[in-house]
């Protein structure tokens, strides 16, 4: 199995499970609370966004480019820290929560990187 279905996977199940145990009283440290879902977010919704583009094309070399993954970031951060915060309540502006977005698209190109120069190495 590709290395990025891998990882898609393993922090989609991170996320549920995290969000589960929540729902059902389980505190865990500020800092999970606060930055695991903002880490966790682009690469699930770029490889989701990735994995419909193949379905619906039925084109498996289609990529996100770089700018196609930033420009979705860009979005998602002034979305979720600009905007959200000043209508509702439970969301708070937060340049921490910006980076670990950004990190986040960074590891997702890295990993659909990686994917392609295992493809192309193997004989």
């Amino acid at each position: 199995m590709r290395l990025l279905n891998i990882i898609f996977i393993l922090f989609l199940l991170i996320f549920i499970l995290f969000e589960a145990l929540k729902l059902n009283g389980v505190t865990f440290p500020v800092w999970t609370t606060s930055y695991l879902n903002d880490f966790l977010c682009m690469p699930i919704i770029l490889t989701i966004c990735l994995k419909t583009v193949h379905y619906l094309t039925k084109d498996r070399l289609i990529k996100i480019s770089i700018a196609q993954a930033l420009t979705l970031t860009f979005f998602y951060a002034i979305y979720f820290e600009l905007i959200l915060p000043q209508f509702v309540d439970r969301y708070t502006a937060d340049l921490i929560d910006v980076l670990l977005y950004f990190i986040g698209a960074i590891l997702f190109l890295f990993l659909q990187t990686s994917d392609d120069l295992k493809q192309k190495t193997l004989p």
